[in-house]
């Protein structure tokens, strides 16, 4: 007999998996359903029934311009201690988080992700304050059992902010600047010190990042939105 769904998360994770119901959309992020994550994320499921569900990467800026990066806490099903952007989850599948205006309903899920994994309390980040930049469409595999298939919007923000990680999402955080980051993205590359970078982080800074951040730094990114296309990458 195989282990029963779950067998082997904490509880908290397993609680996540079981109870966020996913967006479900078709590849030009119509919705088309709901689903668990524990089932959005199972391999053999995005494999066999190609399901995308929506999704959302933050990339949080101080006043300096520095990145706000957050390695994933060691109890997480997917992506366990893997250094990613500030912040990546997925709106639910309930009224407030499905919004299509504006992208609210990712931004709402943005903010309550924003407190959840890095104690950031909401006014610290109003919702009017993140920029949607773009979209993606991506499909990557944690190990055997697990993957991402997300329809990634991509949300930028700049504002000083407090923070308490909750150690249950998140194993610890950095501010770099783009040096640092560049450095930081030498040594997996190099095989040093077993770090690992998530595979959706990987490509915005691979196909968007550093080009996006100067135009945060000029105050000129709401040159660079576009949230017509969906890059497939």
């Amino acid at each position: 007999m195989g282990e029963a769904p779950g067998a082997g998360m904490n509880d908290v994770q397993r609680r996540l998996m079981f109870e966020d119901e996913c967006i479900l959309v078709d590849d030009n992020d119509r919705v088309v359903g709901h689903e668990s994550k524990y089932n959005c994320h199972l391999w053999e499921k995005i494999e066999s029934e190609n399901w995308l569900h929506r999704a959302f990467s933050v990339f949080l800026f101080n006043s300096k311009y520095e990145l706000l990066l957050q390695q994933r806490s060691a109890t997480k099903v997917t992506f366990p201690l893997v250094w990613t952007n500030t912040c990546c989850s997925h709106p639910l599948y309930r009224e407030s988080e499905l919004i299509d205006e504006d992208a609210l309903g990712v931004r709402n899920a943005a903010q309550r992700k924003l407190l959840d994994e890095l104690g950031i309390p909401a006014e610290d980040v109003p919702v009017d304050q993140f920029t949607p930049v773009g979209r993606m469409l991506y499909k990557a595999p944690s190990d055997g059992e697990w993957g991402e298939h997300e329809l990634d919007y991509l949300l930028f923000i700049v504002r000083d902010v407090s923070i308490r990680p909750n150690p249950e999402e998140v194993a610890d955080v950095k501010y770099v600047n783009r040096e640092q980051l560049k450095e930081l993205l030498r040594k997996p590359d190099a095989g040093e010190e077993g770090l690992k970078l998530s595979p959706w982080f990987r490509l915005v800074v691979d196909n968007f990042l550093f080009k996006w951040w100067d135009q945060v730094e000029k105050g000129t990114l709401k040159e660079a939105v576009d949230m017509k296309t969906i890059h497939k990458l």
